[in-house]
C-alpha cells in the first residue's frame, strides 16, 4: 500500500528553499509514496529523459537526500497512474534502486493534464532543446485552444499566455511550433546544432517526402542548407516542382564566403562557445534579431 504523508510534513526549514516543488498541492491533497511499477509515462511526453551528466547528479542527490519534489499523477482507467510531472525523478529512482516516488494524485482531464505537464517542465528545466520547446509550446497551445481558454485578460489569445509565461515573442513561439512539422531526422539535426533554426523553419514547409530527400542529400554532400537555400527549396515545393535533382543541385552549390564576412564574424566569437563555426554564429545572431524584431512588433 502507498504510504501517505501530509503536505505540511514537507515544510522542512533549510530544504524547502532549495528543493521547492513547482507542483502546488491543492486543498485536501496529500503526498503519497507510490511504487515505481504503478507509475506510467504519458502517451506523449515532449521532454526527453536522458541518462546524461545531469541524470548522474540527480541520482546522486536522491541517494543522499531522497526525492524532495513530489511528482504529479492522475489515475489511469486501465490501472496505475499516469506520471505527468516527475519522469526524470522516476528514472533517477530506478537507477538509485529506490522503490517509490513521492507523488500528488489529482483528477484531471486531458487538457488539464497536458497543461500541467508542460508548465512543470518549463518551470523546472533551465535548458531545453529546440524540439522540447517546440512540442511543449504546441501541446499547451492546443490544450488551451481546445478548452476555449484564452487568457485571464479579456481580448487576449491563448498564445498570449505562452508569451507571458516564457518571455518569447509570438513570432518566435509560432516559428518554434513550426519545427514540429519536421521529420525526426531534421529535428534531431536542429537539436544537435547541425541545422540552424531559421533554415529549419523554412524546411518545415516541405512535404515529408521532400524533407526525407533533403536528409539524404545533406548526408551525400556532407552539407547543411543555408537560409537562402532552404527558402528556395520551400518556394519550389510550394510551386509543386521540388524534385530530388533540384535538391541535389541546390545543396551541392559552393558556399560563398567573403573576407569581409569572416572579419565581421570574428568580432563576435568571444560571445560563443569554443568550436562554433561562422555559420552557427550567424544562425544564432539571426535568430536573436528575429526574436527582437518580433517583440518590437507586438
Amino acid at each position: 500500500m502507498p504510504k501517505t504523508k501530509t503536505v505540511g510534513n514537507l515544510a522542512l526549514k533549510g530544504h524547502d528553499s532549495i528543493f521547492r516543488s513547482t507542483v502546488t498541492p491543492m486543498s485536501g491533497e496529500s503526498i503519497v509514496e507510490m511504487p515505481l511499477g504503478e507509475l506510467f509515462p504519458p502517451d506523449f511526453h515532449p521532454f526527453l529523459v536522458l541518462d546524461d551528466e545531469a541524470m548522474t547528479r540527480l541520482v546522486k542527490s536522491v541517494k543522499l537526500y531522497g526525492v524532495r519534489e513530489p511528482g504529479l499523477v492522475r489515475p489511469r482507467a486501465e490501472g496505475g497512474h499516469e506520471l505527468l510531472c516527475g519522469n526524470r525523478r522516476h528514472r533517477a529512482c530506478v537507477l538509485a534502486e529506490l522503490p517509490t516516488l513521492p507523488v500528488i494524485i489529482r483528477e484531471m482531464d486531458d487538457d488539464e493534464a497536458a497543461i500541467a505537464m508542460v508548465d512543470s517542465n518549463l518551470e523546472q528545466r533551465e535548458k531545453l532543446l529546440p524540439s522540447e520547446k517546440a512540442w511543449a509550446y504546441r501541446v499547451k497551445l492546443e490544450a488551451l485552444n481546445h478548452r476555449g481558454s484564452k487568457s485571464e485578460t479579456p481580448g487576449e489569445l491563448s498564445v498570449d499566455v505562452l508569451v507571458e509565461q516564457t518571455g518569447e515573442s509570438k513570432n518566435t513561439i509560432f516559428r518554434l511550433i513550426r519545427l514540429t512539422d519536421l521529420v525526426p531526422d531534421l529535428m534531431d539535426k536542429v537539436d544537435a546544432r547541425q541545422l540552424a533554426f531559421n533554415p529549419a523553419v523554412e524546411l518545415s514547409r516541405l512535404t515529408r517526402l521532400e524533407q526525407a530527400d533533403v536528409v539524404d542529400v545533406m548526408a551525400q554532400f556532407m552539407v547543411k542548407p543555408s537560409l537562402s537555400q532552404a527558402q528556395r527549396m520551400k518556394k519550389a515545393s510550394q510551386d509543386g516542382g521540388l524534385t530530388l535533382q533540384m535538391i541535389e543541385s541546390i545543396l551541392s552549390e559552393p558556399k560563398k564566403t567573403t573576407d569581409a564576412a569572416s572579419l565581421s564574424i570574428t568580432g563576435y566569437q568571444r560571445f560563443f562557445p569554443t568550436g562554433y563555426t561562422p555559420d552557427q554564429m550567424d544562425a544564432v545572431i539571426i535568430e536573436l534579431l528575429t526574436g527582437w524584431k518580433g517583440r518590437e512588433a507586438v
